[in-house]
């Protein structure tokens, strides 16, 4: 993964894949202080920037987490 080579900290938590999303948000920002968990709708189209301050949480109508959430 190319974020491991330069952003700081943990950058993935494949433990919170099926996870409520608000659940998921607040243990990915105490765990690495660096980022903002963002919570994005599953289809919802978003930049394909990568930034070492961001975690996307992808989550379905039901908010439950469907990807592994990784700096991106």
């Amino acid at each position: 993964m190319a974020s491991e080579s330069f952003c700081k900290g943990k950058n993935s938590w494949p433990e919170l894949f099926g996870e409520v999303g608000e659940v998921a948000a607040a243990t990915i920002e105490r765990e690495n202080h660096l980022v903002n968990a963002v919570i994005v709708l599953e289809g919802t189209g978003v930049s394909e920037d990568l930034r070492c301050d961001r975690v996307r949480v992808w989550v379905d109508t039901n908010g439950i987490v469907t990807r592994v959430p990784i700096i991106e």
